[in-house]
């Protein structure tokens, strides 16, 4: 495992990993070398448990059950990294979530192609995490935070 492409934006660092999402640490641990080096982490990535075109940053938490950030965890020996959650589960009109279920449901859909209208939500809500990135980069997490969760 290991990193596909790395490139500096506004003065943050990306890195395209080339491995599954689930098995994501050994490729992350080999970029981020240290629990202080993991401070500055921030791990964007697809959430079931949010609604298509949300996101919502969060700090020194667990995983919430999902492996890759469980692999981060486990690789990097601390939960203490950014995390920009962007949200994919379909909604109803009044905002309930209508995730899939079952194993093979969940894998289907998470490996399935999004419609032309939710690539345009995504659009919105990825220009929203880099905003919100780029607030963790100028103050701190926690305003970002306050300023983006709400």
């Amino acid at each position: 495992m290991s990193y596909l492409s790395e490139k500096e934006i506004e003065g943050v660092k990306l890195v395209h990993l080339d491995s599954f999402m689930n098995k994501s640490g050994g490729a992350v641990a080999k970029v981020v070398k240290s629990k202080k080096a993991a401070k500055n982490l921030i791990v964007i990535y697809d959430d079931l448990d949010l609604g298509l075109g949300t996101m919502k940053l969060s700090y020194d938490r667990g995983s919430g059950g999902h492996r890759g950030v469980e692999s981060i965890i486990k690789a990097l020996g601390t939960r203490e990294f950014i995390r920009v959650r962007i949200g994919i589960s379909p909604t109803t009109p009044s905002g309930k979530l209508k995730k899939p279920k079952g194993e093979k449901e969940v894998e289907k859909f998470i490996l399935g192609d999004f419609k032309k209208s939710e690539e345009e939500i995504l659009k919105k809500v990825f220009k929203k995490a880099f905003d919100a990135i780029s607030k963790v980069r100028d103050t701190d997490v926690y305003s970002a935070m306050t300023e983006f969760n709400s």
